[in-house]
């Protein structure tokens, strides 16, 4: 067999293709060994010339987004998103396959990768094939992916019908497998595309709610009402103090700050709140130290709620606008209460002085300043059952 290695001849590579023969392809990864991938006979070729285990299933190469409901069934919402996002690059999403993807191709499983490569000539030549490509890297299977047409001419001359010459990849590393065919989504294979970009993408698609307002208004009311509704709901102060027992960063910052409030390592709360209480400055100075760490957990929790499949979450923080936390939510919604309300339920359920109850009160911001960085307001002046009503209708419609 005499190998073809062309720059232009797209026309002839795609016949070939359409007649069961293999070409080598150009990717921004790297070079891939392409055949139909609806054609058992062109697929067993690869297999045969990779040296690839039988076991190993193979991902399909397609045109754009559009082709996902060709070839899989019971696509979620977010592989959509990714491919939208991703497509064409170096991502392959793994999803539940249609019939018409033959078993070969799966390995026997019924799960089959989708990836929409990011170079022209493969791109055209997909289009004017008119059918899906099977394409593991253009090697051996156990030795290096090429990078160059001359690497894959090094590999297979003579082995195969064509190579696309297309240049140098790019990137030169395989794409990154996200299986999306169940939840949890999880990442196959760290590729070129960052796991963490992956995830953002989904939290970008959630609805976030943002929850804030003064200490014993009643959010926790309020935060049932969205747990209820499936949304994950993160508690700004109790990741506070989850990083207050396992965040030595944070604990050293604050011994430095603030001389005296920690002691063999634990912070003494009630020390530091005297101190920061009466002296603007120092709040400041406790906020700033505490906003950063807090907000980097929440991106944290929020990328694993997303890569479970979650589409809705709720974040609680006294400080949401001021944290920054406020730009990642869709709707900001304070809650307000009486001040005699307020102290009574925090003397009852945190077991302090009445004092140091209105000296947490007056530590915070006014309901003034909640109306004016807050979308939606709550007002709990009423009983909590209908305070309850309230919340569900309200959240009826914010997460539709």
């Amino acid at each position: 067999m005499k190998t073809l290695l062309t720059k232009t001849k797209l026309a002839d590579a795609a016949e070939i293709i359409k007649r069961g023969g293999l070409v080598a392809v150009p990717t921004e990864t790297v070079y891939g060994l392409a055949g139909n991938g609806l054609d058992v006979d062109a697929v067993e070729k690869i297999y045969e010339v990779k040296g690839r285990p039988a076991i190993k299933p193979l991902s399909l190469m397609v045109p754009g987004e559009k082709a996902i409901g060709l070839y899989c069934r019971n696509v979620p919402e977010a592989a959509c998103t990714l491919a939208k996002k991703f497509w064409p690059g170096p991502l392959t999403i793994v999803l539940r396959s249609r019939a018409i993807v033959p078993d070969i191709v799966r390995a026997g499983g019924d799960t089959v990768g989708l990836r929409c490569p990011d170079h022209p000539k493969t791109l055209k030549l997909l289009r004017a094939a008119g059918v899906p490509f099977a394409a593991p890297s253009a090697n051996p299977s156990g030795e290096p992916s090429p990078k160059n047409a001359g690497q894959v001419m090094a590999y297979f001359d003579g082995k195969i019908d064509a190579v696309i010459d297309g240049g140098e990849c790019g990137l030169g590393r395989e794409s990154t497998i996200i299986d999306m065919s169940a939840k949890p989504y999880r990442i196959l294979r760290q590729g070129a595309l960052p796991a963490e970009n992956i995830a953002d993408e989904l939290v970008r698609r959630m609805k976030i709610i943002g929850i804030t307002g003064g200490t014993g208004s009643g959010k926790t009311t309020a935060l049932k009402c969205l747990e209820k509704r499936g949304a994950l709901v993160i508690d700004c102060d109790a990741v506070y103090h989850e990083l207050l027992e396992r965040d030595a960063e944070l604990v050293d910052e604050m011994e430095s700050s603030f001389p005296g409030t920690v002691q063999g390592g634990k912070l003494d709360r009630r020390a530091l709140g005297e101190l920061v209480f009466a002296d603007a400055a120092a709040l400041e100075r406790l906020n700033a130290i505490t906003h950063r760490h807090i907000s980097r957990r929440v991106d944290d929790m929020l990328r694993s709620w997303a890569m479970e499949g979650g589409t809705a979450a709720a974040i609680d923080a006294v400080a949401l606008a001021e944290s920054g936390m406020a730009e990642r939510c869709s709707a900001v919604i304070g809650v307000t209460a009486g001040r005699e309300k307020r102290i009574k339920r925090i003397i009852t359920r945190d077991g302090i002085s009445r004092e140091y109850a209105e000296k947490r009160i007056d530590a915070q911001p006014s309901d003034e300043y909640y109306r004016s960085v807050c979308t939606i307001m709550l007002v709990n002046d009423s009983g909590e059952k209908q305070f309850k009503k309230q919340c569900e209708a309200l959240f009826m419609e914010v997460l539709k």
